[in-house]
């Protein structure tokens, strides 16, 4: 049966360095003898960087929830074989294309001066949508703890990668600050424990591509007007306001 993850969480929630080694293994047909374990989750030997092959079991419920016989595995921390198997189950054995192999490691400005049509602004809020659910108030005992960080990353990293393919407007500069303020309320009252700086760090940075934004299409500072006598968390928006000085 295939698993309740699919490529996507697996990409998006874990890290760059591990995922890469882990997309390279599974293109060079490093999993071997995988097997449908049915409920319970798959199994396959597993060929290494430098050829020792491992014995992994991955969960059909959770990618990063498994065994494997190497070194981080006994030591129960997320290793390459791992994903790399939960990659198989999720893709069947089928090649990954190069956008599937793509991360996006930081936040970037894509440069393109536009606005997005109705239809794509629909598929763009429900986007924003279901990454945030990633970030979410945390309840769970102590024992959770790294798992509902991993969530953070998962949605941060969506988030990411939608902030990075907006084009330039006044328009998507509103959709983004009503994003920051939305995670800035989750962080204040939500509940969110961002202990980390997880939240914070991606608010950070998207504050700096909006800042790009304005020198790009200074029209975009009209819309920073919607910060006016906003109070947030750790004064993210100053630097934005500063910038209402320029409206042209």
């Amino acid at each position: 049966m295939p698993p309740k993850y699919d490529l996507n969480k697996i990409k998006f929630a874990t890290s760059a360095p591990t995922f890469e080694k882990a997309v390279a293994i599974y293109d060079s047909g490093g999993v071997k003898n995988f097997a449908d374990n049915g409920r319970s989750g798959f199994s396959a030997r597993v060929r290494g960087s430098r050829g020792n092959v491992y014995e992994v079991f991955v969960s059909a419920r959770r990618y990063d929830e498994g065994d494997c016989s190497c070194y981080l595995g006994q030591n129960d921390r997320l290793c390459k074989h791992l994903v790399a198997l939960a990659i198989y189950a999720a893709k069947d054995g089928r090649p990954l294309t190069d956008e599937e192999k793509k991360q996006v490691p930081s936040i970037i400005c894509g440069g393109k001066l536009g606005n997005l049509s109705k239809s794509e602004l629909v598929v763009i809020r429900k986007a924003i949508t279901g990454a945030k659910r990633c970030i979410k108030a945390y309840e769970g005992p102590s024992r959770f703890w790294f798992a509902y960080q991993t969530s953070l990353f998962e949605g941060c990293n969506r988030l990411a990668k939608i902030v990075s393919e907006l084009p330039v407007s006044e328009q998507t500069t509103g959709l983004l600050l009503d994003l920051l303020l939305q995670l800035d309320d989750k962080l204040c009252r939500g509940g969110v424990d961002d202990s980390d700086g997880t939240v914070g760090g991606f608010i950070e940075e998207t504050v700096q591509i909006l800042e790009e934004y304005t020198k790009l299409d200074p029209n975009c500072i009209k819309a920073l007007a919607k910060l006016k006598g906003k109070e947030t968390c750790f004064g993210w928006e100053e630097p934005l306001i500063k910038l209402l000085d320029k409206k042209p």
